[in-house]
């Protein structure tokens, strides 16, 4: 998903072990909505995850669907987990893969990579629903130039983790003594929890950073109410549980604290300001490489 520059997210106090809530603000690209929930003003990273968009839920007509052209990505990963609905994407390793519900997308840009999410011609032509979540993840800065990769990983070998009244799909990385297949590069806690009504879900404590999105539903978090589209970051050590006020999804969300300050513009993310100024330049000069079978249209530099 390409970044569109435009405000931040409200941020408020928290309370308890709670230490920040943000609330994301819908954004329309083109008659599909997200949610933009980080960066915000007051919290740029949580872990390592330096963007986190909610897409959708959305109805999209017959001859409608998602279309996002080609764009370019630096020193970061994507990960793409989609709760309904199916797209495409194309990049410039020549990857070429649909995603389903609950499935995960991983794709490292190191020292660059471009990609594209498009509705398949045959899914468009009937319409259909979309809705998932969309993040970056700043990567170390050891790791920040390296060869860019593309894994996907089918529903089928993310794992799960049973307690009572919730289901975990542990996404990246590691949670409640699971660990995802996804090539993390630092430690990550990603996780996405279906809580049935009136299910308590204790918070896994591994991580030094982590927050709780809800996705749908209402959750109640030290003596808090929390509904869709709301994130709300835990104070560090903190020991904290969720109650389902209402059959809910949420995803758990942090990891290590990223090692240093990480600068973003548009779409580009890196250590250093520099770094971004030649990725500016090279797309501007198109200079990055193109997608195989789609290398016609782009997105282009914000000015």
């Amino acid at each position: 998903m390409s970044r569109h520059l435009d405000a931040d997210p409200e941020c408020k106090g928290g309370d308890g072990g709670i230490d920040l809530v943000i609330e994301g603000r819908p954004r329309d690209l083109g008659g599909f909505v997200v949610r933009r929930v980080l960066p915000s003003m007051m919290r740029r990273l949580v872990g390592p995850f330096i963007f986190f968009d909610h897409m959708g839920p959305v109805a999209f007509p017959p001859g409608e669907g998602l279309s996002v052209r080609p764009h370019p990505h630096i020193a970061l990963a994507t990960i793409t987990y989609l709760l309904e609905g199916a797209f495409v994407h194309r990049d410039s390793l020549g990857s070429e893969q649909t995603i389903r519900p609950g499935d995960v997308n991983w794709m490292v840009a190191g020292r660059g990579v471009v990609h594209s999410e498009r509705t398949a011609p045959e899914v468009k032509t009937s319409g259909g629903r979309m809705h998932g979540i969309q993040t970056w993840v700043a990567l170390p800065q050891k790791d920040e130039e390296i060869e860019p990769r593309f894994e996907h990983h089918p529903r089928s070998t993310i794992p799960i983790v049973n307690r009572p009244g919730a289901e975990l799909h542990v996404i990246a990385g590691t949670a409640y003594g699971a660990k995802a297949p996804t090539g993390v590069l630092s430690p990550t806690l990603y996780a996405h929890a279906r809580l049935d009504a009136g299910a308590s879900l204790p918070v896994d404590e591994e991580h030094e950073e982590r927050a709780v999105y809800v996705v749908d539903g209402s959750v109640a978090c030290s003596g808090k109410t929390f509904t869709e589209g709301t994130m709300f970051v835990l104070r560090p050590g903190a020991s904290v549980s969720l109650q389902a006020l209402e059959a809910s999804n949420v995803m758990l969300v942090g990891g290590a604290r990223i090692d240093g300050e990480r600068h973003i513009f548009w779409n580009f993310v890196s250590s250093s300001k520099e770094r971004l100024d030649r990725a500016k330049a090279d797309w501007r000069e198109q200079r990055f490489p193109k997608i195989p079978g789609d290398d016609v249209e782009f997105i282009p530099l914000p000015e």
